[in-house]
């Protein structure tokens, strides 16, 4: 999984991928999952993006994806995000296991 996402302020391309794994860094089947769901939080706490519909690209290779959404860049700065996982049984595992997916949404310049 990317430790770190650049984007430019107001952007809505290109979307944010990852490959999701475990604790072990083995990767994650999406095969049994029902719905991503994207979060992404202010350096301050503010919530930016809850529960943002995210989609499984490739479930053997575990890769999930958001298509940002009008807004969702229009605050610059570092962000912490993650993906929420849904499986048929009802668990809920959250990706990475271990810290968060960096944002960086830099300033435009027009």
């Amino acid at each position: 999984m990317a430790a770190s996402f650049y984007i430019k302020q107001n952007d809505t391309a290109p979307s944010i991928e990852a490959g999701l794994t475990d604790s072990n860094g083995r990767t994650k089947s999406m095969a049994n999952a029902s719905a991503v769901v994207f979060h992404m939080k202010d350096e301050n706490g503010n919530v930016l993006i809850q529960d943002g519909v995210g989609t499984i690209k490739s479930p053997a290779k575990g890769i999930v994806a958001y298509e940002w959404q009008t807004g969702d860049t229009a605050n610059t700065g570092i962000h912490s995000a993650e993906f929420q996982v849904t499986y048929n049984n009802g668990q809920i595992e959250t990706f990475p296991n271990t810290g968060y997916i960096k944002v960086i949404v830099k300033d435009e310049l027009a």
